[in-house]
């Protein structure tokens, strides 16, 4: 029962957040989405309090894995077992746990424990605090090729389970999420149930992930921004040098991945700024030809939805990106498909990165229908639709991009292009000199 009422105090927190926000928009005259989709209701899942839930996985350095699951157990412990046979552990970690309150809410013990050094392109076996089920992880390759899946916008409605059913299907190496995964917007149990769902794919495949506006969940006065996130979704940053779990980067295969954050400071005295100039000069590009970025905001946007949101960030980071020759920029926050040539700067440019947004996962809010027409010279292909991406880099000059439209229980590819990385194109040899200034800019 006290359960109960804890959710009641939520929902009805959320109800007068929200009402002020809608007054909010609309005295501004913003964009309002069309109707949502319902929310999905889980069944009780009855677990024992010491069994591990919402496990998920994610790259932790070079040949580790993080594995990360909640127990409603305080004094349960934060080991995990593994190896290359079922029911045959070869080694045993221990790794850290915390929890945390917000309002009326109390969350279950969350652990985190690295486990490795791993094997590439190999499948282990693993069980999280000595009880329960054995999961199963499969790590990526060394060398190309390499296959991500993509999506963005997430949320818990009939269309992500479709969109995740979707992925579910494809032969994938790594998830990428750039932002918006649970839409809990301060109802915390719903960060719970985010977890029971994608712990399926999560569990078995690494979910990188970078924030979105709807992971923020700050109060003025009473609490911080990304708490519930941070607890929870805990990425490499500190194994990249970064001092904020909401940007960091990390290697796969022969690509490096920077995620960064469009709700952290990003002018050219912020940490993120500094921090990412030192990433970009420790990236060699023979060993990772390939370089691609995400985060939430687009830059990029012909559709009415959030234009204008991310022009700040776009001034600090895009003139440092392209000079580093960055080949592709994901990311998410428009609910719809849109993917662009290359482009810098406003305009198409042969040295530019491909920027794609993702932001259809399948969140509660519904589609963003309406786009500017005629569209931008520089937008190819766009459609408000749920889906979702895959990135197969095949080797260090050709990569395919595909995108696919959710149609009923059917996945249809809709786009799709063969991107040619900058590394092969000459284009970094007329940067070096633009990249260095850059780089030693205090």
């Amino acid at each position: 029962m006290e359960g109960l009422g804890n959710n009641r105090m939520e929902s009805q927190l959320v109800f007068i957040v929200s009402a002020f926000l809608l007054v909010s928009a609309i005295a501004k005259g913003e964009y309002v989405r069309p109707q949502p989709r319902k929310t999905l209701q889980l069944p009780w899942n009855s677990v024992p309090s010491s069994h591990p839930q919402q496990v998920h996985i994610s790259l932790a350095g070079d040949k580790h894995m993080r594995i990360t699951w909640i127990t409603y157990d305080k004094s349960a412990p934060s080991i995990v077992e593994y190896g290359t046979e079922p029911g045959k552990y070869s080694f045993i970690v221990g790794g850290e746990s915390t929890s945390y309150t917000y309002l009326f809410y109390s969350s279950g013990q969350i652990h985190h424990t690295v486990i490795g050094p791993l094997e590439y392109d190999t499948v282990y076996f693993y069980r999280c605090g000595g009880q329960g089920p054995e999961f199963q992880l499969k790590t990526p390759p060394a060398q190309f090729p390499v296959t991500f899946a993509v999506v963005g916008d997430l949320g818990q409605t009939g269309w992500t389970k479709t969109t995740l059913d979707h992925i579910d299907k494809c032969k994938y190496d790594v998830h990428l999420l750039p932002g918006d995964l649970s839409y809990a917007d301060f109802m915390q149990h719903l960060w719970d149930t985010f977890g029971e769902l994608v712990q399926p794919l999560a569990s078995a495949r690494p979910w990188m992930v970078t924030e979105g506006n709807h992971e923020e969940e700050m109060i003025p006065l009473l609490k911080d921004g990304f708490q519930s996130y941070n607890a929870r979704w805990k990425m490499p940053f500190e194994e990249s040098g970064s001092s904020s779990n909401l940007y960091y980067s990390f290697d796969v295969a022969g690509v490096h991945v920077i995620m960064l954050g469009s709700f952290a400071d990003c002018d050219e005295y912020s940490d993120q700024y500094s921090w990412l100039k030192a990433d970009l000069s420790n990236v060699d590009r023979k060993r990772t030809p390939w370089l691609v970025v995400l985060f939430h905001v687009p830059w990029y946007n012909s559709n009415h939805a959030h234009q204008g949101e991310g022009d700040e960030m776009m001034a600090a980071i895009e003139p440092v990106l392209y000079a580093a020759g960055v080949d592709l920029v994901l990311a998410g926050h428009v609910h719809a498909y849109e993917r662009s040539k290359r482009v810098y700067n406003g305009i198409s440019d042969p040295c530019g990165a491909v920027h794609i947004t993702v932001g259809d996962g399948g969140n509660r809010e519904g589609l963003a229908h309406n786009y500017k027409n005629p569209p931008p010279e520089w937008s190819v292909f766009r459609e408000a639709s749920f889906g979702h991406g895959e990135l197969k880099i095949v080797n260090s000059t050709h990569a395919f991009w595909s995108w696919h439209r959710n149609d009923d229980d059917e996945s249809v590819r809709s786009d799709d292009v063969w991107i040619t990385s900058l590394s092969s194109s000459g284009c970094l040899v007329k940067k070096n000199d633009e990249l260095r200034k850059i780089l030693l800019e205090q």
